[in-house]
């Protein structure tokens, strides 16, 4: 007999999330999930021993907010344990279900024992959950029993569902959780043993790939599904096969989680389960409209002379004015910048405000964006202004989805009267190969999950940088051919919103002539450690003419299996720098061996004498 499909409408109905994967009083954290649309809720213990709110309170308001309270957890150090200890245990497991009566929930999650007294005895594990379960049905409770990933003798998911069949208890369960499972390495396949019925609950959370010790990975480094490396959808895969009905529920612990906006994280858990049922074949929201280049990108400032000048010294000429709004086009090649007066900080200066996607089918590319709950930017237009869909990424770029100068669609091009050129020159510029989007530094996950699941982009592994500031994290987003491709960096902490910076690659096809011509018009670029070649002579057998050019374009150079890749910077105005880059062969990196050296680079420059 073929494994019944996986079904949308048992597992998509329900949503849910542990209090403690959210910042501030549990008060403030039901609104936050409330608001983000989830329908249920885990009532970890420590939010309600830390409220003044009462039990009959909480559901109350929970009620009020229309959230079911789905468990209400943990209850450890329970089984196999000496009989005097386990009667007191029984104790304290009647003053929980006298509290979950108050506050009207019905299962209790019970973790396996790390109590150095518990005995390494599954048939006594057995009979005391047995017990316990008798306890609670008497209180119309159920109770859910969950492997440890370090738990001291029941660590892993098919050892504690042993346990529970060997119990035989209706009221006894057993919980399934994706950290503990693929933390340890454990086959999912063997989820396939558990009868639906006998999964009380489905708790989902994703990490990064580390290695270090279990408890301390799973207690500061969880996060949402989607947002680290592990493969979570195959465990809601083998879940929804067995028949499991029952919410999937996000439990996250995680340090930067629980110092964030609760609002703002609750809505990035949603997204992340929306994505989950999608990678899970759950549930088909709409399909991306894959990105296939980039239309523009747009900075915003006050004061456009400074980037005028580096845009003119790069060989940009500016060709359009908008016909409504105090925004300049300037061109070369396929790239387009747009230069927007009628915004910016006078304080940080340039910044670049928003980004235009070409894209297939752009009503399409919104319409995914708006389902995975993408905020829509507001558009205030003239009558006559191209219709453009646009959201906002985590960081504050608005993403427009463009279709340029195709006849079938408006082209936001028309926008624009022709500008008498500031010159015409032929550069050496041909479109924007990759934006740098820096964000802040409790955003950098959602970034990454946001850019994935709402634009289709393939996220690329994430790297480690070293600059004066401290430790700077990096990690690409591209869409299949590299069409489009953006670099999403963190700064390295709280209070460094000195060193937003945000960068526009640009494409080449000579990168060392581009930058002669571009310092010869007046271009103040980056300039490179003459040690930083002596380096390159001595990693690299490059021709002595080529290193030579190297050193005098302060080009930096770099090189894979696939080609070469030569880049080049220019100074930062404002928030904003430009980056002149070359690929050769197929490279498809973006010159991380050089991050340190620009960033040292910069850091030189901008506190110079």
């Amino acid at each position: 007999m073929a494994d019944p499909q996986p079904s949308a409408a048992r597992l998509g109905a329900r949503k849910s999330i542990a209090t403690v994967s959210l910042s501030g009083p549990l008060s403030e954290k039901l609104t936050a999930i409330a608001a983000a649309g989830f329908d249920g809720v885990e009532i970890f213990e420590n939010d309600l021993l830390g409220t003044v709110l009462s039990p009959e309170e909480i559901r109350a308001r929970c009620a009020d907010l229309g959230l079911a309270i789905d468990l209400y957890q943990p209850m450890r150090d329970v089984e196999a344990v000496p009989e005097d200890v386990f009667v007191r245990n029984l104790r304290r497991a009647e003053r929980k279900f006298d509290v979950m009566r108050r506050l009207g929930a019905d299962l209790l999650l019970v973790c396996s024992s790390v109590d150095p007294r518990a005995l390494d005895d599954d048939a006594l594990a057995a009979e005391q959950l047995h017990r316990l379960a008798g306890r609670a049905q008497e209180h119309g409770i159920r109770i859910a029993y969950e492997a440890l990933a370090w738990g001291r003798h029941v660590d892993t998911y098919d050892h504690a569902w042993r346990i529970v069949e060997q119990a035989g208890h209706p009221a006894l369960g057993t919980c399934l959780d994706s950290f503990h499972i693929l933390s340890r390495g454990s086959e999912v396949s063997g989820i396939a043993a558990i009868p639906g019925e006998k999964i009380f609950f489905l708790q989902l959370a994703d990490a990064p790939k580390m290695a270090m010790d279990v408890l301390q990975w799973s207690r500061h480094h969880r996060c949402f599904p989607g947002q680290g490396g592990l493969d979570v959808a195959s465990v809601v895969q083998a879940a929804a096969r067995t028949g499991y009905d029952g919410p999937l529920s996000l439990e996250v612990f995680n340090d930067v989680f629980r110092q964030a906006d609760a609002a703002r994280t609750a809505v990035d858990a949603l997204r992340s389960l929306l994505v989950l049922e999608e990678s899970a074949g759950l549930s088909e929201p709409p399909a991306p409209s894959l990105p296939t280049g980039f239309a523009f990108a747009e900075l915003a400032t006050p004061d456009t002379e400074p980037v005028r000048a580096v845009l003119d010294a790069l060989g940009f000429a500016r060709t359009g004015r908008h016909t409504s709004k105090p925004v300049e086009l300037w061109e070369q090649g396929a790239a387009r910048i747009l230069l927007n007066s009628g915004a910016g900080s006078r304080r940080y200066g340039p910044a670049l405000a928003a980004v235009g996607l070409e894209t297939p089918d752009p009503a399409q590319a919104a319409h995914r964006a708006e389902a995975l709950l993408a905020p829509v930017v507001p558009r205030r237009r003239a009558p006559v202004d191209a219709p453009l869909d646009a959201v906002a990424a985590p960081d504050g770029t608005e993403l427009f989805f463009c279709r340029t100068g195709r006849p079938d669609h408006p082209s936001w091009t028309g926008d624009f009267e022709p500008a008498p050129a500031t010159r015409h020159q032929a550069g050496h510029v041909e479109r924007i190969d990759h934006v740098a989007l820096t964000q802040p530094w409790h955003q950098f996950d959602e970034a990454v999950l946001f850019h994935r699941g709402v634009l289709g982009l393939t996220v690329h592994e994430s790297l480690d940088l070293a600059d004066p500031y401290g430790l700077f994290r990096s990690r690409a987003v591209a869409a299949p051919g590299g069409g489009v491709r953006l670099a999403l960096n963190v700064a390295p902490g709280p209070g460094a919103d000195g060193q937003m910076l945000q960068h526009i690659a640009l494409a080449t096809d000579d990168v060392i002539a581009a930058a002669r011509e571009a310092r010869a018009r007046g271009a103040a670029l980056l300039p490179i450690p003459a040690n930083y070649y002596d380096d390159l002579a001595a990693r690299h057998d490059l021709d002595p003419r080529l290193l030579d050019a190297l050193r005098e374009s302060g080009v930096l150079y770099d090189r894979d299996e696939h080609g070469e890749f030569l880049h080049c910077y220019t100074a930062t105005v404002g928030r904003v720098f430009f980056e002149l880059v070359q690929r050769t062969g197929g490279h498809q990196g973006y010159g991380a061996l050089n991050a340190g050296i620009r960033l040292a680079a910069q850091y030189a420059h901008q506190h110079r004498p």
